[in-house]
């Protein structure tokens, strides 16, 4: 009996060390695993590229702007089905559609097609959906049953008037900012202005936990990081970037960030006690949280505008971030000066007028993913630009790509319809 259990036991724990190094390969949330562009330390990662890479499948995909995300086995990707945004699962391997669920109705303005912008989210065994009108599901992953359902507009007073708005922020071009969870919390930029700016809810459930501050939303994803020893959220509205406290949703600092037009998009990246975020017109600040009596405070210590950033969020490492300028250039910028150590162009000559760039931190190195279709490994260095390898693997996109067990998953179309593509990156 013993040995009987004993081997029992082994097998268990062998199934579950497999379990645990598949899932943290995945990709299951806005920029990976831990929301800041990066594969985790043991992840497998590319040295180089193929110039030709191998297609592993192809499909045509509705409208939107919404990332694919991948979790055990299953890509999860979000477009435009007959004028409702639609979720879909497929299985990751031959791209057979297991379940699909409509979220909405399609969401529409000035700034490309009709469909979804916003990226859905993977935790455990259930899957979350938000609408560009503001429609946020909860979902059983297995089936894309419903659990649970809020809207922002009729459930928190949230002012969205559609394609036609006036109001800066997610008013104007649709709720792009995912959601994010921290334990048994979800956290949404819901933009009420009665008090449901950010609004705090119980995973599971979709109990109310807290509502905070009257700001808009705009387009910036938000996160939980911890700055001078206290874990909060950090959200980058309309009118600034904000620290709130997780149980309570209490402001812990603001910092004033206004634009005419609320365009606040880039996901806040966080190094140590310092936070950076930017947006075209006010340029790329550095701003440093600390301890003062019992409560924080945050300071703007730079701003550099030769720096600005407008849609695509940029990745950090060691003392650095490296992003999209906003003269179509790579740059590298020192985040306790915001001096730009290095400049680079010709990566987006074939792409739109407003370039993107999508980040992934691969190592020592970064995958940049143009919007020509192209991709650049880089090496993270501070002291000059050095490509090691290009690659072309789909046509024009506006797309932050996901990386898991060696294949990026990529789509593309701006205008129009487009593809979604499995490319193998590691042979």
């Amino acid at each position: 009996m013993f040995r009987l259990l004993s081997r029992q036991f082994y097998i268990f724990c062998i199934t579950a060390f497999i379990a645990h190094n598949v899932d943290a390969e995945d990709w299951p949330q806005w920029r990976g695993p831990n929301r800041n562009g990066h594969v985790l330390p043991g992840t497998r990662v590319p040295s180089s590229l193929i110039a030709d890479p191998k297609v592993i499948w192809q499909m045509k995909v509705g409208e939107g702007f919404a990332s694919p995300v991948v979790a055990m086995g299953k890509v999860f990707y979000f477009d435009n089905q007959g004028g409702k945004e639609t979720l879909h699962a497929i299985d990751a391997a031959d791209h057979h559609e297991l379940w699909r669920a409509t979220i909405d109705d399609v969401f529409r303005d000035d700034q490309g097609p009709p469909g979804p912008r916003c990226t859905p989210l993977v935790d455990g065994d259930r899957i979350y959906a938000q609408s560009g009108k503001g429609e946020l599901q909860c979902l059983r992953l297995t089936d894309g049953h419903l659990v649970w359902r809020a809207n922002f507009l009729k459930d928190f007073g949230a002012a969205f008037l559609g394609e036609d708005s006036k109001i800066p922020g997610a008013a104007e071009h649709g709720y792009t900012a995912a959601p994010v969870v921290d334990g048994e919390r979800l956290i949404a930029c819901v933009g009420g202005t009665n008090g449901a700016g950010v609004v705090c809810f119980e995973k599971r459930s979709g109990k109310i936990i807290w509502k905070s501050q009257d700001d808009l939303a705009a387009y910036a994803a938000p996160v939980v990081a911890t700055l001078a020893g206290v874990k909060q959220a950090v959200c980058f509205t309309v009118t600034g970037l904000i620290g709130l406290d997780l149980s309570s949703g209490k402001p812990l600092w603001r910092i004033p960030h206004k634009s005419s037009y609320g365009r606040n998009a880039t996901t806040p990246v966080v190094m140590d006690d310092w936070v950076l975020v930017g947006s075209y017109q006010n340029g790329l600040i550095g701003v440093k949280i600390s301890s003062d009596g019992g409560s924080l405070k945050a300071e703007e210590i730079w701003k550099n505008k030769t720096a600005a950033m407008n849609f695509s969020s940029p990745i950090m490492l060691g003392q650095y971030i490296y992003g999209l300028g906003p003269a179509k250039n790579l740059i590298c910028v020192e985040v306790t000066t915001g001096k730009i150590s290095w400049s680079k162009e010709g990566y987006f000559t074939t792409a739109p007028s407003v370039a993107h760039a999508s980040f992934l931190g691969m190592g020592k190195n970064i995958l940049v993913c143009t919007d020509g279709g192209q991709l650049a490994l880089i090496a993270a260095d501070a002291a000059e630009c050095r490509e090691l390898s290009r690659a072309q693997v789909c046509g024009l996109n506006w797309c932050n790509p996901a990386y898991a067990n060696g294949r990026l998953y990529i789509r593309d179309g701006i205008k129009n319809t487009g593809n979604l593509f499995c490319i193998e990156l590691l042979p």
